[in-house]
């Protein structure tokens, strides 16, 4: 075993949009890293991803035989352990999911595990097979990332003397961090703070915190425990229990709870979320393997933003809110609970999001971050766009 493949499994990969329209499953970020991050520290091998068609550029495979494993799978230390004692003829699952078997270098799916040899694991996995167990699993997921990036190494110290700090052998900060005048409270689980990050004067910050390279978080941010900010993000105002996937801004004043934001999107000043319903009823959340709501199960479920997604100053999201892939959303009251991808408008009704419109808004988006908005990039969002076209069903009756 010298790399390994990590494969969408396709009785996940459709409750995982849509944050999966536009990435493997491999490539959420859940705790501090992603889940190919994790594969690559604990296994210290070379990942690749067989995904779908329009991503593999992107997400490239290797073309030599790999370890397939299932992108699905938040592994620790007894993992890699499991994938070392796995024969050639063998498939490793778990009930009746696939979790890693071997693939040959043509073979593009992996129709043929269930004819091997099957092996069960003997303990139950880590599976990230809902969108909302992003938030779910986002504390513990950042114990164990913790342990896994700082094991060994040495903590940069607080220099500055304004900042306080509660149980700092939970706190972690690496070179290039900046932080003045705030509150470190790590004694309910760590804190993290990435490189070159800045936390600004008058910021609360409770852990379990992520906080990646180049991320900041703004003067008199609030941030809960549960809480990773990816890398290259701005926060503000006050978040719980939510993951920015990166590239992403919330700079302002605001209530984010119990929510997960995809890369390059942005949260207008003032914008709020609702995370549990005003009668305490179970929240219901747009799914797209069945084209309906379905019943979550949870109390307290808030906003599901997919990439590219923006909305207007004051906007009021509802209860388990879905919004699609590049979506720009304004205006007063509360928009509906699914919002499809591309779409434009809010609470008073949408239209379509033009690609022309579209590219020279993440054209200037990606310029100010300086980065270039690519060919490969814009065949990814004109699959999506394509892909997503039934949704917007006010395109049918125009």
């Amino acid at each position: 075993m010298n790399k390994i493949l990590l494969f969408d499994d396709p009785s996940i990969r459709g409750s995982l949009l849509p944050f999966t329209f536009t990435r493997p499953v491999a490539d959420i970020r859940v705790g501090i890293l992603k889940i190919s991050e994790k594969w690559q520290n604990y296994a210290n091998l070379e990942i690749s991803y067989l995904t779908q068609e329009y991503l593999q550029a992107k997400f490239p495979r290797n073309s030599s035989p790999a370890l397939a494993v299932n992108g699905a799978w938040l592994p620790e230390v007894g993992s890699i352990d499991h994938l070392k004692n796995l024969k050639p003829n063998q498939s490793l699952y778990w009930g009746k999911t696939l979790m890693a078997t071997y693939i040959g270098e043509t073979e593009k799916n992996l129709s043929f595990a269930a004819d091997r040899e099957i092996v069960q694991l003997v303990a139950e996995p880590t599976l990230l097979q809902k969108t909302w167990n992003i938030f779910q699993l986002n504390a513990s997921e950042i114990k164990k990332d913790f342990a896994l990036l700082t094991k060994g190494r040495k903590s940069q110290p607080v220099r500055d003397p304004h900042t306080i700090v509660y149980a700092s052998e939970n706190i972690f900060i690496e070179e290039g961090a900046k932080i003045k005048a705030a509150v470190l409270n790590a004694e309910a689980g760590p804190i993290y703070i990435g490189k070159n990050t800045e936390i600004q004067e008058g910021a609360l910050i409770r852990g379990p915190f992520a906080l990646c390279e180049g991320s900041t978080v703004n003067m008199g941010a609030k941030l809960r425990g549960d809480t990773t900010v990816g890398p290259y993000s701005k926060v503000g105002g006050e978040i719980s229990n939510a993951v920015f996937f990166g590239y992403s801004n919330k700079g302002h004043d605001g209530f984010l709870g119990n929510s997960v934001i995809g890369e390059w999107c942005n949260l207008g000043a003032d914008t709020n979320t609702s995370n549990l319903k005003n009668n305490y009823a179970t929240v219901k959340l747009w799914d797209y393997t069945k084209g309906g709501f379905s019943n979550t199960g949870l109390q307290f479920c808030g906003l599901m933003m997919g990439d590219h997604s923006k909305c207007g100053i004051n906007t009021m999201f509802n209860t388990g809110t879905v919004v699609g892939v590049g979506a720009n959303i304004f205006g007063d009251g509360f928009p509906r609970n699914f919002i499809p991808s591309f779409s434009w408008g809010g609470a008073a009704g949408f239209s379509t999001f033009s690609m022309p419109k579209f590219e020279e808004t993440v054209k200037a988006v990606f310029g100010r971050r300086g980065k270039d908005w690519t060919n490969e990039e814009k065949e990814i969002i004109e699959r999506v766009f394509d892909l997503t076209k039934s949704y917007r069903i006010w395109d049918k009756t125009s």
